[in-house]
């Protein structure tokens, strides 16, 4: 078993993070099952009613990444720092708050969801079937909290791959259930909204039972107690992911808005594949940032420099490859996947294959940026990690996406996020640059 406190060669790092990778992409995957069966079991405008909610829900579901990478940061350092009894009470607490918020959560969005999706833009049909399906998956927040940070604290406890088998126990579980509700019952938007719901109890819950019991692992949930100091600390290091979720839903709801203009509900719906497309490449990167920060924190907090210099070296080439991969592909399948969400419209599958073509082409700079922000988080630098995700995914992209139009048309809306993912390659390597004296990597 590779535990935090080993020398990580490139293969060993490869290993150890795989599960996360292998755990974010199936995550991904899942949620796209909601997309492929509602648009071509129940049509077009309750597709895009789904793609035009989903930003919202990705907003309240944000906060469990942040407990889950700002307390996996803290933890892993602690834990460096040989205090095994005192990371177990930070995890402990973690997981009782993070579960009250949600439930908080649930009640804030059944207040506001209307009106904040009548704000936005959505009318008649559109609205009323983004209702529906926001309806039944607020609910299920708080068990989502607990599926996002668990991704990270299965990392942190030496247990990668029960991450991962609760995750596919959780996507097999969507799986199924969407191709029954809505393939089968034709139970249309509640069904899909039904089984993603379903598939986050299995996802937050399965880890509370584990480690509520005795288990190998490094933690174990006991009586919480509560430390304000901490649990700040633990949201300051997470407010990076937090922010950029929420920056990145806001964004989608942004883009919304501008295709709405520039294209109807036919853009919404196009932009809505690309996203999925988006989450599963992704996944990549996001999943090797989760599964490398645990150690990087470890490291931090036993003060091993040579290992975070050798790990940080390590960790870019990888994300080099991974990028040049991730943008070929993209390219490759283009138009198969795009064909599996939207083949039936002829004029939004021109649209969409169009869209993809230009858009593909971020994928060799985004595996950079959200790297790099995990990377200062994982140092418990929440300040930097913040910075980087908040200029990538707020104020860059919000640049791109209103001022590209105007000059490009529909067009600079699809070159919007290669745009922003440039700028953020650029302050990300400015900021490696300017810590490594501070960090001694």
């Amino acid at each position: 078993m590779i535990q935090l406190s080993d020398h990580f060669t490139l293969r060993r790092l490869l290993r150890f993070s795989f599960p996360s990778i292998i755990m974010m992409i199936f995550t991904s995957i899942y949620g796209v099952v909601d997309g492929f069966f509602v648009s071509n079991f129940v049509g077009k405008t309750p597709f895009a009613a789904v793609n035009f909610v989903m930003p919202l829900i990705m907003i309240l579901g944000g906060f469990g990444f942040m407990f889950g990478t700002g307390g996996s940061a803290l933890i892993a350092k602690t834990l460096g720092e040989g205090k095994r009894e005192k990371a177990n009470r930070l995890f402990s607490m973690l997981v009782a708050v993070s579960a009250v918020a949600g439930i908080a959560i649930v009640v804030i969005g059944f207040i506001f969801i209307r009106p904040v999706l009548s704000l936005l833009g959505a009318r008649g049909e559109m609205l009323e079937e983004s209702v529906t399906y926001a309806s039944v998956v607020i609910p299920a927040i708080p068990v989502l909290f607990l599926q996002y940070e668990f991704q990270s604290l299965f990392v942190t406890a030496e247990k990668p791959k029960l991450g991962l088998y609760v995750t596919v126990a959780a996507g097999v579980t969507n799986m199924v259930l969407d191709a029954l509700f809505v393939g089968a019952f034709r139970w249309g938007l509640v069904g899909a909204a039904g089984a993603t719901a379903f598939s986050e109890l299995i996802g937050g819950m399965l880890p509370v039972i584990y480690f509520l019991r005795e288990n190998s692992s490094l933690l174990r949930l006991s009586r919480p107690s509560f430390d304000g100091m901490a649990l700040l600390r633990i949201c300051t290091n997470g407010s990076s992911e937090v922010m950029s979720n929420i920056s990145m839903s806001l964004i989608g709801m942004l883009y919304n808005v501008q295709l709405l203009k520039y294209a109807g509900e036919n853009g919404v719906a196009a932009y809505g594949v690309l996203m999925y497309v988006n989450m599963i490449f992704l996944a990549v990167f996001i999943g090797f940032s989760i599964g490398t920060a645990p150690v990087i924190g470890y490291h931090y907090g036993a003060q091993n420099h040579s290992e975070l210099k050798g790990i940080l070296r390590k960790s870019l080439a990888v994300i080099s490859v991974f990028s040049v991969c991730m943008a070929a592909s993209a390219l490759l399948l283009a138009r198969p996947l795009a064909l599996i969400f939207v083949g039936y419209d002829s004029g939004l599958m021109k649209m969409t294959l169009h869209a993809f073509y230009i858009y593909s082409f971020s994928f060799l700079l985004a595996g950079f940026a959200i790297y790099g922000s995990s990377f200062f988080t994982a140092l418990n630098d929440g300040l930097t990690s913040a910075i980087i995700s908040f200029l990538r995914t707020l104020v860059f992209e919000v640049a791109a996406v209103l001022l590209l139009p105007l000059i490009l048309g529909l067009d600079g809306i699809w070159i919007s996020a290669v745009a922003a993912e440039l700028m953020a390659v650029v302050v990300t390597a400015a900021f490696l640059l300017g810590k490594r004296k501070k960090y001694r990597y």
